[in-house]
């Protein structure tokens, strides 16, 4: 904003020096807007930034706080919330107070909804949104399974058919079906009549392990890819490849924030399987 321009104090010059002293603030004012949004702009970026380091580093907690500040700063931010969203279910995952973790999946699928909301166009968003109710949905009874089952399908789907090869979308989709297949009969007899579920009827082995193949497939180093991949050829009996899959999870690097119990569960499920 431009300071006041001040005239020296001869009467007879005052009234001008008050007039323009109120013009030059009238031109500045509609600037001020401008350089408040031009502000929070930087703020934003700056945090997604500061989040983005944090999630590299496989620091989820710090990286969920940058993002959620992002997200305070911009609330329509697509990029922060579908990052919150992700972020929050990393937290979430090996929380072991049960209402805390709930918590935060709702946080991650309030986030998601949020980021779906904000750009229906782009996968990410319906990926998280997939994502962050089938967390909920494997911490919860088989009943209450089946409810969460058709949105999770739905917004794979969704991430599929906006980006074909996306990895996590695949990923999801191998294990909703294999969480399907895991269910008993009368779980799934129940749901296809009385629940809506008769989309459960198309969920089978051959598809859980497709899905799972076409993810590891687009991302090799990944490290939970690998993993359930192995739990699926496991359950279906195919215990060779799930030995392979387990010890290829066991090589893969660090990358998410959970790596760390992913290859614990990686090495201790191999040492069952033998």
């Amino acid at each position: 904003m431009m300071q006041p321009t001040y005239i020296p104090a001869v009467r007879t010059a005052r009234r001008w020096a008050i007039g323009l002293t109120v013009g030059a603030a009238a031109i500045a004012l509609p600037g001020l807007p401008l350089a408040a949004s031009a502000l929070a702009a930087q703020s934003v970026t700056d945090l997604l930034s500061a989040g983005d380091r944090e999630s590299s580093a496989r620091h989820a907690a710090a990286a969920l706080g940058n993002y959620e500040r992002a997200v305070k700063a911009e609330p329509t931010s697509y990029v922060a919330l579908w990052k919150a969203a992700r972020e929050a279910v990393d937290v979430g995952e090996f929380e072991r107070n049960a209402a805390i973790r709930t918590a935060l999946y709702e946080r991650a699928t309030d986030y998601a909804r949020r980021a779906v909301a904000a750009n229906t166009k782009d996968a990410e968003g319906h990926f998280q949104l997939a994502r962050a109710i089938g967390r909920t949905a494997l911490a919860a009874n088989p009943r209450e399974r089946v409810k969460y089952a058709l949105e999770v399908r739905d917004e794979a789907s969704k991430a599929l058919q906006l980006h074909p090869q996306h990895p996590g979308a695949l990923h999801v989709l191998g294990v909703w079906n294999a969480e399907v297949m895991r269910l008993s009969g009368f779980s799934r007899a129940v749901a296809k009549a009385f629940l809506g579920g008769q989309v459960l009827g198309s969920a089978s082995w051959a598809e859980a392990i497709r899905y799972m193949e076409l993810a590891v497939a687009a991302e090799p180093n990944r490290l939970v890819h690998h993993l359930d991949l192995a739990r699926v050829y496991r359950d279906a009996g195919r215990r060779n490849e799930a030995r392979v899959a387990y010890q290829a999870a066991l090589r893969a690097p660090f990358q998410d924030a959970n790596d760390d119990q992913y290859r614990k569960s990686a090495d201790e499920e191999l040492v069952k399987l033998r």
